[in-house]
């Protein structure tokens, strides 16, 4: 599989704190990779990085010259207009014409069951419904890897369903790659193939995501631990 995104030895400083410190992984086509960690641990800076949001203080970001990339926040800035247009602008910024923009948004909003509500103020929809608003967005922009800062984090249990279900019928029809955050580690199970754990901005497990759960960590960082058993957050 090719490479669609490599970091290394990436260092963010903000001021005097170090909130990456030499970071380096790198992920192939079709993985599906979970940050996880304690508050503070460095997963939304790293996603940040990734997505060119940040520049590191060290180190570099390669990205394959292929990759077409969409980030989906944790609570998604909703502009006041449509449902419609919320979508359309974005293909719009990313050079698609007005006249086109309507049909590929539109089918973006039927993939995530919105399309009865195109023309609903954006700021109007439930939590969950925000949700599966910006990740049909990213769909229209037809990315091959997605990022997602915890993006079920503020959402009820059957909203949590619900994007999970799209972003596994994403992942099912076209072999999307993702790069998420995550505190539900039954979320992490459920949706990653692979997981690195970060603890004071330092990548200190990158495993498949059956060893990273079944397998002992490195008794030298008890935090791991504390994090799988659910008493680090």
């Amino acid at each position: 599989m090719s490479v669609v995104l490599q970091v290394k030895e990436a260092s963010v400083l903000f001021g005097t704190y170090l909130a990456l410190d030499a970071v380096s992984f790198q992920m192939h086509a079709g993985e599906r990779v979970a940050l996880v960690g304690a508050n503070g641990s460095g997963k939304s800076t790293l996603l940040r990085v990734a997505h060119g949001l940040l520049k590191v203080s060290r180190g570099q970001v390669c990205q394959s010259p292929e990759l077409h990339q969409a980030m989906v926040f944790q609570r998604p800035h909703m502009l006041r207009t449509s449902v419609l247009r919320f979508v359309m602008w974005g293909l719009w910024l990313q050079g698609v014409s007005w006249r086109e923009a309507p049909v590929r948004a539109m089918q973006a909003l039927a993939r995530v069951g919105l399309q009865e509500l195109a023309a609903r103020s954006a700021r109007n929809l439930s939590g969950g419904q925000q949700q599966r608003l910006a990740l049909a967005r990213a769909w229209a922009l037809q990315p091959n890897l997605v990022l997602l800062d915890e993006p079920t984090s503020s959402l009820d249990p059957n909203a949590k369903r619900e994007v999970e279900h799209l972003l596994s019928e994403w992942v099912a029809a076209s072999g999307v790659s993702l790069l998420f955050s995550s505190h539900n580690l039954g979320q992490v199970k459920r949706l990653a193939t692979r997981v690195i754990y970060l603890e004071g901005g330092r990548i200190l497990a990158d495993l498949p995501v059956a060893a990273f759960f079944n397998q002992p960590l490195d008794q030298s960082h008890p935090e791991a631990h504390l994090f799988l058993k659910g008493e680090l957050g």
